[in-house]
């Protein structure tokens, strides 16, 4: 039954919102109180729901210059709606203030760059004429549609992961079906009605809810989208690689993020920085930093730099605005992470700082002495849990961070122009970050993964050409 003093959420198909076959509730993740109830579709309800993208977008056709001004208002409207939009991140998420509010103003961004780059997808002229016997004639490639991009998106970036995903969708030209994570229901919503006040056609979108179980699994053997956008586990993604079969898809999967921090570095910018990516959204991030590499004779001078950073930083309370982490996502992954600190204390690890426990919240975590068999080390933690690792050889350190399924990020701090050309050269990883943490992402770089880590480019410029269908077009005298 419907809680009536609770947030309601419907899907969101066929140019409606509509009830669906039951409802779910959902938890304050801070105080574990109900605090939206959303309406779960049925098998039936979400064929209707892909079967209207599939004829909207066969029957409405945006021009380049429509998309743009479309996105161009929903980036506008989501400045305009901000604080009701960190109100939805919040209730959704538990994320502390300064976290709801990045998260905004980078969607805004995402979704002007998408705009921008709606109107200049733009092909290349290929020089036929080149080829023997081919004088005359002329080639060039144009950008269409593929239909439908079905974005399954994460709880960890609720508005701006789906915006990397739905506004270089509709920038290409195509419907898309949303299925955001069961815990974020509030800020999906929220986005889609900022597209549609914005002028987005209500044919050209739906939005279910519902679990990755049954829902998400419906979509992947739904044989009319034709392009998959996925971040989430490794596991989840190989899954649905395997059952979507050739359509394509861009899959942002699992990390084990490391950073090198060399002893001609400067010290104390690296551990403010490193405090900024180990543990914002509550180290809740694929590239937070996990596991820090410090060169060994600065490795107490960092140690003391990093618990100096976190000293008087509160946890705690996500609407105070003070508060600098708040709880991880759910009872049970605050458990794990903790369990995962005493495990590594009980195996010879120091808890250098943190290390504590409250409901769903944990410490600011700080490991020293741990090994690369411990499960802080070798699994991704997904928490406020930061594990320093010294090094005497570089190209030993490189060796260890390599030795990992993944390969999504990395960052090094050095002075040294030929250490940062090693590491960039060496670190199989998607993106190197010189005199960055591994968690430096903007967000009109291409950003994609490596082995387990995933396949696909986003960024809007790159994500738009990944979601068209490039054609050839040649032409001849008649």
């Amino acid at each position: 039954m419907s809680h009536p003093a609770l947030a309601v959420v419907r899907p969101f198909y066929g140019g409606d919102w509509h009830d669906g076959e039951h409802i779910q509730t959902v938890p304050d993740k801070f105080t574990g109180r109900a605090a939206a109830d959303v309406h779960v579709l049925s098998r039936d309800q979400l064929g209707e729901a892909v079967a209207g993208v599939t004829a909207g977008q066969e029957r409405i056709r945006l021009t380049p210059y429509e998309r743009g001004q479309i996105l161009t208002a929903a980036a506008a409207l989501i400045a305009e709606r901000r604080a009701g939009l960190m109100a939805a991140i919040g209730a959704d998420t538990g994320f502390t203030v300064s976290d709801c509010a990045r998260e905004a103003d980078r969607a805004v961004q995402t979704l002007l760059l998408s705009a921008e780059e709606a109107r200049r997808l733009t092909g290349e002229t290929v020089p036929v004429d080149g080829a023997p016997g081919q004088g005359g004639r002329i080639a060039f490639t144009r950008f269409h549609p593929l239909g439908v991009v079905c974005a399954i998106t994460p709880f960890n970036s609720p508005l701006n992961t789906v915006v990397h995903k739905v506004g270089p969708a509709l920038a290409a030209g195509n419907g898309v079906v949303l299925k955001p994570a069961e815990q974020t229901p509030q800020t999906a919503d929220a986005l889609l009605r900022a597209l549609l006040d914005a002028g987005l056609p209500p044919e050209l979108i739906s939005v279910v809810h519902g679990p990755g179980e049954t829902v998400g699994q419906w979509l992947a053997e739904d044989p009319r989208p034709a392009f998959y956008a996925f971040t989430g586990s490794t596991g989840v993604g190989e899954h649905l690689h395997a059952t979507i079969g050739l359509r394509r898809s861009q899959l942002e999967m699992g990390s084990l993020s490391s950073t090198i921090i060399c002893r001609d570095a400067n010290l104390a910018r690296c551990a403010d920085l490193a405090v900024s990516a180990g543990f914002r959204k509550a180290g809740q991030v694929c590239t937070s930093i996990q596991r820090l590499y410090v060169e060994r004779p600065v490795l107490a001078e960092v140690a003391a730099a990093l618990t100096a950073a976190l000293g008087g930083r509160k946890a705690g309370d996500p609407a105070d605005p003070d508060t600098f982490v708040g709880p991880l996502i759910s009872p049970e992954d605050a458990e794990r992470v903790h369990g995962w600190v005493t495990e590594a204390s009980a195996q010879g690890a120091t808890v250098v700082t943190g290390g504590g426990r409250d409901g769903n919240v944990i410490t600011p975590t700080v490991l020293a002495e741990v090994t690369p068999d411990m499960t802080v080390m070798c699994r991704e933690i997904f928490g406020p849990v930061l594990a320093l690792r010294p090094f005497d050889d570089l190209g030993q350190a490189i060796d260890e961070i390599n030795d990992t399924p993944y390969g999504l990020a990395a960052g090094i701090f050095t002075a040294d122009i030929g250490r940062a050309l090693t590491a960039a050269d060496r670190l199989r990883m998607g993106s190197v970050h010189i005199n960055e943490t591994s968690s430096s992402r903007v967000d009109l770089m291409p950003y994609t993964g490596v082995k387990a880590s995933g396949t696909g480019v986003e960024g809007p410029r790159y994500a738009i050409r990944e979601m068209s269908e490039e054609r050839l077009v040649t032409l001849g005298r008649p």
